[in-house]
């Protein structure tokens, strides 16, 4: 079947079903947005690098626990794989829909971010190649603009394990959820307590694992008393922050022996409790104020380029800064009076450069034209919005498909991860970092995300069928 064109965002929002629920739609574009406006406003740039705003004035730290929204995007991501996993099955009649689950959900995650890498990586190349890359601020820009690829290697390790995570959460509901968030403070007291080597890279998985099995909750409509919710997680971060080894701050910052993030701890997990909670309660107020046309417009419009704009902002900021510095203006010293007077001026033209990366990039997003139900989420990451062969002959679905795309996620998610750790500096030079206890390099990662995207491709046949949700 041949695939329809590019739907506008007019048409998505002029089609949206009466009973869909469009509220986690404007979750996940409002918590992208806020990551991107804490990541311009944390950027310190002066002449000597790349610092962090919020460890030059650690005041405002606690702006952390509501920038910090990570949590919400994860929590939203579940409530989507659920749907979309069980309409899989729904369609399938039996047959394993694993590896068609896989393709759909990544296909246009995979997309934007590998046209991403690619790009950035021969811009790193070309920058090294001429001399340029040893200066303090490119240096700085080519580690940093691939940290945020993170929560993308994360995002897919919650795609791969949502079919057995659903069945545990079919079967045990809020002890599922209990389980993990237990096991991810049993390893805080292996990290601190006991001082267990490595222990606490395990909250990796069970702290964003425990927030994304709150969306599966969301899904069969189970967080009935979000308030409950909102406060236990506030009570038990402000305990875990005040009484234990934890930082304020729930981002990482630079030269502390404790993160929040990196591993997250338990303090995190408590954080995105309170999120949720927080965000559940506000859920029918805007509800009705989704049911304008205006309104629902503007956030499937966003949707539609939402992760495009994610990957790219940091490059925009960095472009700000590049071009203050070639125009001979001066930097003030982070933190200033002066600096604080130029925040504004620079968000703005920061906004304005990413509009015109999307403009160009966002074609790399957008989805082809498919008829959604009523509980499927509109133009942005988590829609399935093709797949392959899960009718009869279909090799997507069939036990071949299984393993390719299995290892092809695995590929992906260590690749990403890789990434975001080596960054881009040092390509020549065979710069390395640590990722589960092995050394890799930017190339190895750029090769293993590639591979792995092929190999999540090409795991169905060739027959292709209209599996929506």
């Amino acid at each position: 079947m041949t695939a329809s064109a590019p739907t506008t965002a007019a048409a998505t929002a002029a089609a949206t079903p009466a009973g869909r629920d469009r509220y986690v739609d404007l979750l996940r574009v409002a918590s992208l947005a806020t990551v991107v406006l804490g990541h311009w406003l944390m950027a310190a740039v002066s002449g000597d690098g790349i610092g962090n705003l919020l460890a030059l004035v650690p005041p405002l730290q606690g702006l952390t626990w509501l920038l910090q929204v990570m949590p919400v995007f994860f929590f939203v991501g579940g409530f989507s794989h659920a749907l979309s996993y069980r309409s899989l099955e729904r369609r399938a009649a039996g047959r394993p829909v694993y590896a068609d689950f896989l393709r759909a959900r990544l296909r246009r995650l995979l997309r934007p971010t590998l046209v991403f890498v690619l790009l950035w990586t021969a811009l790193a190349l070309a920058v090294q190649l001429t001399g340029h890359g040893g200066g303090r601020l490119t240096g700085a820009a080519l580690r940093m603009v691939t940290q945020p690829l993170w929560f993308i290697g994360i995002y897919l390790a919650m795609v791969a394990l949502t079919p057995p995570l659903l069945k545990l959460h079919g079967r045990h509901g809020w002890g599922a959820f209990a389980a993990l968030a237990g096991a991810a403070a049993l390893v805080d007291v292996a990290r601190f307590a006991l001082g267990v080597p490595y222990a606490e890279f395990l909250n990796f998985a069970l702290v964003w694992l425990a927030v994304h099995q709150l969306g599966f909750l969301r899904a069969d409509g189970r967080i009935t008393r979000p308030a409950v919710l909102a406060a236990a997680g506030a009570a038990g971060a402000v305990l875990l922050v005040a009484f234990g080894p934890y930082p304020l701050s729930m981002v990482g910052m630079p030269g502390e022996k404790v993160s929040n993030m990196a591993p997250p701890t338990l303090a995190l997990l408590c954080h995105g409790m309170w999120l949720v909670g927080a965000v559940q309660l506000l859920a029918r107020p805007a509800g009705v104020w989704l049911a304008r046309p205006r309104v629902w417009h503007g956030v499937v419009a966003a949707n539609g380029i939402a992760m495009t704009a994610f990957l790219w902002h940091l490059t925009a900021m960095l472009g700000v800064y590049a071009a203050q510095l070639a125009a001979g203006a001066a930097l003030p010293e982070p933190a200033t009076a002066g600096w604080w007077a130029q925040v504004p001026v620079r968000i703005l033209l920061a906004a304005a450069l990413t509009a015109l990366l999307v403009r160009c990039l966002r074609r790399f997003e957008a989805p082809a034209v498919r008829a959604a139900p009523a509980d499927a989420p509109a133009a942005g990451l988590p829609v399935a919005d093709a797949s392959r062969g899960s009718g009869p002959g279909g090799g997507s679905g069939s036990s071949g498909g299984r393993p390719a795309a299995a290892a092809g996620i695995t590929l992906c998610l260590l690749g990403i991860l890789g990434l975001s750790m080596t960054g881009l500096g040092g390509l020549l030079e065979g710069h390395s970092a640590v990722l589960i206890a092995l050394p890799v390099t930017a190339p190895a990662a750029i090769g293993m995300a590639l591979a792995g995207a092929f190999l999540v491709e090409r795991s169905g046949s060739p027959r292709r069928v209209r599996l929506r949700g």
